[in-house]
């Protein structure tokens, strides 16, 4: 019996490109959805990928704002038993400016999907990308019932609809899954992320501004670590839980910084302005994955240094192209 396809809705972004990739090479059908037409390859992991796989791989162009229900007749006609949604207004500095905007996307547009979504007899399961920003700045490690406190525009739009999500479970017995990733990295990420960010600033010789001098601790996990736990919880994942996905490994961004001018032979102090931190930024947020690991038998398996090496090797790969690209988040209505 044929399989239905899996409908991603944000495959532009990093982690849905590399979800994408990691299925389609599982052998999976999958449909992808972004608001944007489809970014330069070099963006693009699923591109990568073997052309038998990329063959089954569909896109279209849709923007969650304004085709809520041309997604859903994507969903309705594939007969889709699940969806998950990568898609976000996802910058966090950003959401300050214009906040509205990040309401409308990440709760307003969300909320009317879902009603459509619940309608659909063919769904199984909604796999919702969410974030630990939710959180806000947290002592010791941070487990999936840990008390929201949301600490910028962007934290708050994403906790409102975590809740919404958790009343349509109540409610409508909707099938979703929550799952919540801590900086997430890799090849094809981009440039105005803080690894590739640095790697270019090694190869070009632009100064990197490190906001607050890097104090805040993070865990960062590979891409490809995070897809495979994603496509676990979209095939195992019981409805109404949250599944934090991350590594052990903790540094603060100053630690990561140093660690990627070692490997590429540059002196920190000369790849590195410090500049005055961003407001609202958290000090650490350190989630607790073994619910993941226990429940669906993952694990992370890409080392920090191993990861770092993939992306420095892309980067280089690829500098010519990456030239043109800008390093600074453009804001999109």
């Amino acid at each position: 019996m044929d399989v239905p396809p899996l409908l991603v809705i944000g495959s532009n972004s990093i982690s849905g490109a590399s979800f994408v990739r990691h299925a389609i090479e599982e052998g999976r059908r999958v449909i992808g959805v972004s608001r944007s037409a489809e970014l330069p390859g070099c963006f693009l992991p699923y591109r990568w990928a073997a052309e038998a796989a990329q063959a089954r791989f569909s896109f279209h162009q849709m923007d969650l704002n304004h085709h809520a229900a041309g997604i859903l007749d994507l969903v309705s006609d594939a007969r889709c038993a699940c969806v998950v949604n990568f898609a976000a207004q996802s910058m966090v500095a950003e959401s300050w400016l214009n906040p509205e905007q990040w309401y409308q996307t990440n709760v307003v547009a969300n909320v009317r999907l879902h009603d459509g979504l619940r309608k659909i007899p063919s769904l199984r399961r909604y796999v919702h990308i969410s974030t630990p920003e939710v959180y806000g700045s947290c002592e010791g490690t941070v487990r999936e019932n840990e008390t929201y406190r949301p600490s910028t525009p962007y934290a708050a739009s994403r906790a409102a609809c975590d809740l919404h999500l958790r009343t349509f479970f109540q409610r409508y017995d909707f099938p979703v899954c929550l799952t919540r990733a801590a900086n997430v990295y890799g090849p094809g990420q981009q440039l105005y992320r803080i690894i590739p960010r640095t790697v270019m600033a090694v190869l070009t010789g632009e100064k990197l501004q490190l906001q607050g001098g890097g104090h805040s601790v993070r865990s960062f996990i590979h891409l490809d670590d995070v897809a495979e736990a994603t496509l676990r919880v979209a095939d195992a994942g019981t409805s109404g839980e949250t599944y934090h996905i991350s590594t052990s490994r903790f540094v603060s961004i100053r630690e990561l910084v140093q660690i990627i001018c070692e490997m590429m032979g540059k002196e920190f102090s000369d790849v590195v302005d410090v500049v005055e931190d961003r407001p609202g930024k958290d000090a650490a947020y350190l989630l607790d994955s073994s619910k993941c690991r226990s429940q669906l038998g993952w694990e992370d398996r890409v080392g920090l240094e191993e990861g770092i090496a993939g992306v420095i090797a892309w980067a280089r790969s690829r500098q010519a192209e990456l030239a043109n690209q800008t390093l600074t988040y453009q804001h999109k209505t």
